[in-house]
């Protein structure tokens, strides 16, 4: 009984998909799916801290969310900037939420770009998601039940029609890194999985999806 001498109500099926006092990382966040990724789990009540290089745009989400988000403007391919975020995210003491959603994609054939042209796109796409999982892993670990989602491709998945060597290249390797990271991290109570969008609008919701299984296994089919 409360103060009121009434039963305490029990938690409604909303509240079941609340994320109030969760902390969540969301990189590429200024626009598109990251920018609506971050909303998403504010909204949800979840703490969010939104990086991207486009500050303007980051202070444009951070003025219409108010409270519980912070932002730091950086470039995901700098080891530094990546140093940064994990070094913000540990006065909180953990990371409940992790989306890798930062990500470009490759211009013109391969014959035609430079070997650093696609070492750009490995920096932005990979490797940057490599190390900040290494860099969090402690950080999730320390979370009760932590979510990593790695925002992929259906490059990742079949080749494009378009000259996108790097891009899809790297989208499939995520894909892998999903199936290895669920495989260590599962019995530390870390979920990881991979998000494989096509084209379509950021606002479109579920009304894009046809034709897929969805296979929850627990991890089962990832070893």
């Amino acid at each position: 009984m409360n103060d009121t001498g009434q039963a305490p109500s029990r938690p409604g099926p909303a509240d079941r998909w609340r994320l109030d006092g969760r902390i969540a990382l969301v990189t590429g966040a200024s626009a598109g799916l990251g920018a609506r990724f971050a909303r998403v789990l504010h909204q949800a009540g979840a703490h969010v801290l939104a990086t991207a290089r486009r500050a303007d745009l980051l202070g444009e989400l951070a003025h219409e969310c108010g409270e519980r988000i912070e932002v730091m403007p950086g470039d995901i391919t700098d080891a530094a900037h990546r140093q940064a975020l994990a070094g913000r995210l540990e006065s909180h003491g953990r990371l409940d939420v992790l989306v890798n959603n930062a990500g470009i994609c490759d211009d013109g054939p391969i014959e035609r770009q430079s070997l650093d042209d696609l070492r750009l796109v490995i920096e932005v796409n990979l490797i940057s998601v490599l190390d900040l999982c290494r860099l969090t892993a402690p950080l999730l670990q320390a979370a009760p039940a932590a979510s990593v989602i790695n925002v992929t491709s259906m490059y990742g998945i079949v080749a494009s029609r378009g000259p996108m060597a790097a891009y899809n290249a790297t989208k499939g390797a995520l894909i892998n890194l999903t199936r290895q990271l669920a495989a260590q991290w599962g019995a530390r109570g870390v979920r990881v999985n991979a998000l494989a969008p096509g084209y379509f609008p950021t606002t479109a919701a579920s009304s894009y999806m046809t034709g897929q299984v969805l296979v929850i296994d627990g991890g089962w089919t990832a070893v």
